[in-house]
């Protein structure tokens, strides 16, 4: 069983190329602890007109997701991150969680 997780986020002006840039570039020990962590089918698309990018992922039921944050190379992720995106005080990336409104599977 898995779970599908949503949210919002949003880029600074002007950075578009360098986000795509750096995520096509991911570490690869960054992929590993997300994998690891239980999350898998993980996509970030794009808004250009709002800058907003919404993220969708799915989670295994034994994910570990909540430990991220204490990584870190996820730690080096966001401050590598930063000056692209809205961030909050330690540099994690603003997410605004989304609500399933229709799903056709």
């Amino acid at each position: 069983m898995t779970t599908t997780h949503a949210f919002r986020m949003r880029l600074k002006p002007g950075t578009i190329d360098e986000y795509r840039r750096r995520h096509d570039a991911i570490w690869p020990e960054l992929a590993d602890a997300i994998s690891q962590a239980g999350i898998y089918d993980y996509s970030i698309f794009l808004d250009e007109e709002t800058l907003a990018l919404f993220a969708v992922l799915k989670l295994r039921d034994d994910n570990t997701r909540e430990t991220l944050p204490d990584q870190p190379v996820m730690r080096r992720w966001w401050d590598h991150m930063a000056d692209l995106m809205e961030v909050q005080p330690d540099n994690r990336p603003v997410e605004v969680p989304l609500a399933p409104m229709f799903h056709l599977a």
